[in-house]
Order: structure tokens, then sequence, then C-alpha cells
């Protein structure tokens, strides 16, 4: 059976190219899960720490799309994707609310292969009918994880992509080829792979998909989309930002302005630049660093900060890509028509 065989099995109301938008925690809620879905795609709500909000979330996103559920083969499952940080986070805490809502995917990232094994098996036991999709940012990781999980599809998450990440990354232009040979050498057919990182438009979905792709995911460009919970001025800086290799950055110090880093060693971050990475990488120390923003947030007469230099705005290499705003549904609408547009070119010109 064909890898985009088993996605469209799985996930019956998806349209092919299957787009994604990336559960990018405290930004995508359940507005922009169902414009995504009711659009053809699978939309994901990012992970939340508080247990009550995310019930919230998924009961909102569950009226929203009552009317589509009915439509399904299985109209028990919630057409949607769920974001879960996987490390520090107990399994037992979330179990109850995959039962309650069953949704069609639940997405994990950041943990070790142990950790990811004890989330399917939780997961699998609560809600057989969800899917466990598992992201990754190597190759090792991606053939450890698929011989020992066996996940229903594989996030392959390249350097490109904002927000968390491997800290030692490639693009998925080397990564996605590679891992689909990895496994291919130890007979692992049945996994689908999901492309993220650096994908913003119909160019880089079609792209995506020549490298071997079932699917892709987008974070960046939907920063853009009116469903999306972006503070406005976070929101200008993105549409304003281009040439994104220049204007974005991965580094750990834009965690390590907050106080003690939480997350593991293995992972850092890609945000757009700002004076606090400048600073650090002009060999500024990260103690000075967080007293000169303590002393701007007091506004107490030491020099006024950017919005941008008092947080964190994660975005990936796609960024001047994401010149406006728009609906989720055109976003993925538009996406997915140009992919094709290319493709077709693509394959009638050989």
């Amino acid at each position: 059976m064909a890898l985009s065989t088993i996605l469209r099995k799985h996930l019956p109301w998806m349209e092919s190219p299957f787009i994604i938008n990336a559960p990018m925690s405290g930004a995508a809620a359940s507005d922009l899960a169902i414009a995504v879905t009711r659009a053809g795609g699978l939309g994901q709500i990012g992970f939340m720490d508080n247990r009550q909000m995310l019930s919230e979330h998924l009961k909102k996103a569950q009226h929203g799309l009552q009317d589509m559920m009915k439509s399904l083969p299985n109209p028990n499952i919630l057409p949607i994707g769920v974001g879960i940080i996987v490390f520090g986070s107990p399994v037992d805490d979330w179990m109850s609310l995959f039962s309650l809502y069953k949704p069609a995917v639940v997405w994990l990232s950041f943990a070790s292969t142990p950790e990811f094994t004890s989330w399917t098996r939780g997961i699998r036991r609560a809600t057989p009918e969800t899917k466990v999709w598992i992201q990754l940012g190597s190759v090792t990781a991606a053939v450890e994880v698929a011989e020992a999980c066996r996940p229903d599809a594989l996030v392959i998450q390249g350097s490109d992509a904002g927000g968390h990440g491997h800290q030692d990354g490639a693009s998925i232009v080397s990564l996605i080829p590679e891992v689909a040979d990895a496994l291919r050498e130890r007979t692992i057919y049945d996994i689908p792979l999901i492309a993220a990182g650096g994908i913003a438009d119909g160019r880089g979905c079609a792209a995506a998909l020549a490298l071997g792709a079932s699917g892709v995911v987008m974070g960046t460009r939907f920063l853009a989309a009116r469903e999306t919970r972006v503070p406005d001025i976070y929101r200008d800086a993105i549409l304003h930002a281009s040439d994104g290799a220049s204007t974005t950055a991965r580094s750990r110090i834009f965690d390590d302005i907050w106080g003690p880093n939480f997350w593991p060693m293995a992972y850092d971050g890609r945000c757009l630049r700002n004076k606090v990475y400048e600073d650090y990488r002009n060999g500024v120390g990260v103690d000075r660093i967080r007293t000169w923003l303590y002393a701007g947030a007091r506004q107490d007469g030491s020099e006024p900060l950017e919005p941008k230099d008092t947080g964190s705005i994660w975005a990936g290499t796609g960024v001047g890509l994401v010149k406006k705003v728009e609906g989720a549904a055109d976003i993925v609408q538009e996406v997915r028509d140009d992919a094709r547009a290319r493709l077709s070119t693509a394959f009638s010109s050989l």
C-alpha cells in the first residue's frame, strides 16, 4: 500500500497534497485547527501544559467540527491533531483527555526513545483509533524510534524549521531521502514521512513530496493566519522579515534568557534575530543580558526595548515568503493548488 494511501485511510477527510499546520505551542489553538481541517488539511492544537485549557479547546474543536464528524467513517474521531511536548509530561495526566475526545492524531515531540515508547503504548491503550506521529530531526533518531515504537507517521523536522528542534540538524533536502533510505534498508515500508521545516508555499510543498514526503507541515506560514493566536506586534515582525537565513538564527540563548533552561541539551530553537542574540553572539554574558531585559521591563529610564527584543519570536527560514495575513483555509487551498500545478508541470515537461 502506498504511504499516501495509508495516510488517506487514517485521515479520510484530507485532500492531497496533505497539508498540516504545526502544533505551535501558544499559537495553534482550536480556531486554527478547525479552519485547517475544514479546508481538507490536518488542523492541530499546540501543546498546552494546562489540562483544563486543552480540554476546553478540544471541546470547542469537537463542537466546531460536529457536522463534519457525522460524515466520517468513524464519527467518534475528532479530526484534528494534538501536539505534546513529551519530556517533563507524565503520560497518565493526558490519557483521559485522549480517551474522551479521541483526536485523530497525537503528535509527540522532544523525548528519548523510551519516553516515546511509553507514550505510544499509553495512547494506543487509551484510544486505539488515534494515530501516533513522532517528530524527529536526525536519521539515527528516526530509525531508532521507527523500530521501537512503530508510529503511524514520522515527522521529519529539518533545521530550517522555526521554534525548537534538534540542535545538530540538516535541511529536509537531505534528511527526508536519507531517512527514507535508512527505513527501507531495515525493511520498514509502512511508515509515512511528513516533512517539516522551511516549507511556506506550493513550491516547498512540491519539493518535499518529490523528496519522498507523504505530507507537509507549515508553521511560520500559519503565523500569518487570522485564526492563529499571535500578538499583532509579533505578526507584524513576521510579515516585515525577509532573507530568512539572515533574519533568523538557531540558538539556546532564546530560552536561556528567561532563567534556567529546562530544554534538554539536544535541542535549541530558531527565532527572529534580536538584540539578545546579537549581544550574546558578541560575547555579552547571559546574566548581563537578563539584567538589561529586567531593567527595560521595569521602564526605569534605561534603554527602551523593542517588542521583538523582549520576546522570542519563533520563526523559520521561510519567513521571507510570508507577506500577508490570510485565512487559514485560504493558505491551505493556495498551497495545495500551487503544489499540484507545479508537480503537474514538472512531470509533463520530462
